[in-house]
């Protein structure tokens, strides 16, 4: 686009450069003419008239050539107007197509800035349910579980030992009656009593 944009004030800018140069040579014919009816009637004012004449044709000449150049000039005026107008319409043109190229980039930057932020937050909600003590899928669920599963066993051991120390005492009372009615039974062998002395 650019390119062509370029292109086109090129083709301008020579024209406009064509026109001046119209502009300046009518100009130059002009004084030209001048110059030589100058000539002319100074010649004339001598009695010279021959070459009074002659330089009366040349004023004559330089102001065709002065017409010439000045139809020219006027000739290129509507399409340096109208070529302008096209270049001040293209420059805005690209000037907005360029506004929103920033812009693009701007919102494309953005967008990518948005976007990486989701992921760091999806990462982050990731990490987070990953660790959650109610998701018994969880590496820390799954810890937990084991855990607690190692506590019961620790509790059913020391339950079953406390059940065990019980018999243990309870075998020893045991024992310690049977031991007491044999002492009794002896007791009665030798004339004694079965009855045992109570405290008062």
């Amino acid at each position: 686009a650019e390119s062509a944009i370029a292109e086109t004030i090129g083709n301008l800018r020579l024209l406009e450069r064509d026109h001046e140069e119209d502009v300046k040579a009518a100009a130059e014919w002009g004084n030209k003419a001048l110059a030589a009816s100058r000539k002319a009637d100074q010649l004339r004012g001598t009695g010279n008239t021959t070459d009074a004449d002659k330089f009366d044709n040349l004023a004559k000449i330089a102001l065709q050539r002065q017409i010439s150049e000045e139809n020219e000039a006027r000739a290129l005026a509507p399409s340096i107007a109208a070529q302008t107008e096209v270049v001040d319409k293209l420059k805005d043109g690209l000037n907005g197509m360029k506004q929103k190229l920033v812009e693009l980039k701007s919102k494309s930057s953005e967008l990518i800035a948005r976007q990486k932020s989701a992921e760091a937050q999806n990462k982050v909600h990731d990490a987070v349910k990953s660790i959650d003590v109610m998701d018994p899928t969880s590496e820390l669920g799954r810890f937990e579980d084991k855990v607690r599963r190692q506590e019961a066993l620790a509790a059913g051991k020391a339950e079953i030992a406390a059940s065990t120390l019980d018999a243990q005492f309870n075998a020893l009372e045991d024992v310690g009656e049977l031991t007491e009615v044999e002492a009794r039974l002896a007791a009665l062998k030798t004339g004694g009593t079965s009855t045992a002395a109570i405290e008062q």
